[in-house]
């Protein structure tokens, strides 16, 4: 007699509509789950979007914990070991970071929360970082990005940035025009969501790549 497997029914969450639509677009045809309507109070996981683990996160996080004892998968843009920490202990079991989602690898990490239930093994917070890292990084590697977020040619401008540099040397020096060198720092500012020049320079500076 073949045995039908029951659905997962997993209950959606972001901070933000577009991401929770493209969750929702992920999960669509996937047999193995069932996206819960409502509230999904009777859901067996939890899956989050969110920039970071930060105040309008957490109270989400910790309600789920405390009323329904359900595991929690994270999607998330950036995330510190001490919001890590907190993650944990608010019954997150697995991170994806939103660089890195596909739909197969949404649908893998469900699974794997699902199997680990209430267990939450020692040593998680550093684990689960980890897995972020190196998952962030292939998907990087696959765009041809760096672990900064930024391609060979646009470390190059960044780093003349940070000598001190006009838009017009850089341009000398990279043989390329000044119009060229704008539209490379308005990429990196446009698609990591910075402020301007100086937080470009921040930022390369996090990820030591100056």
């Amino acid at each position: 007699m073949r045995t039908t497997t029951r659905a997962i029914t997993v209950a959606l969450r972001a901070t933000d509509p577009l991401s929770l639509a493209g969750l929702a677009r992920m999960l669509a045809d996937d047999p193995a789950v069932t996206v819960a309507a409502g509230p999904g109070t009777d859901a067996d996981v939890l899956v989050h979007a969110a920039e970071r683990v930060d105040a309008r996160v957490v109270p989400v996080l910790r309600r789920s914990s405390i009323e329904t004892r359900r595991p929690v998968v994270l999607v998330v843009d950036e995330i510190s070991r001490d919001e890590m920490r907190l993650a944990v202990e608010c019954r997150v079991v697995e991170v994806l970071p939103t660089v890195a989602v596909t739909a197969e690898r949404l649908g893998a990490s469900i699974r794997a929360a699902v199997g680990a239930g209430g267990h939450l093994p020692s040593g998680l917070a550093g684990q689960l970082l980890e897995h972020v890292r190196q998952l962030r990084s292939e998907a990087l590697q696959e765009t041809g990005l760096g672990a900064s977020g930024l391609t060979p040619r646009e470390v190059s401008v960044v780093r003349l940035l940070a000598e001190g540099l006009e838009t017009a040397e850089i341009g000398t020096r990279l043989h390329c025009s000044e119009r060229t060198v704008k539209s490379v720092i308005s990429g990196i500012i446009r698609r990591l969501d910075l402020r301007n020049r100086s937080h470009i320079i921040a930022h390369a500076m996090r990820y030591g790549v100056i």
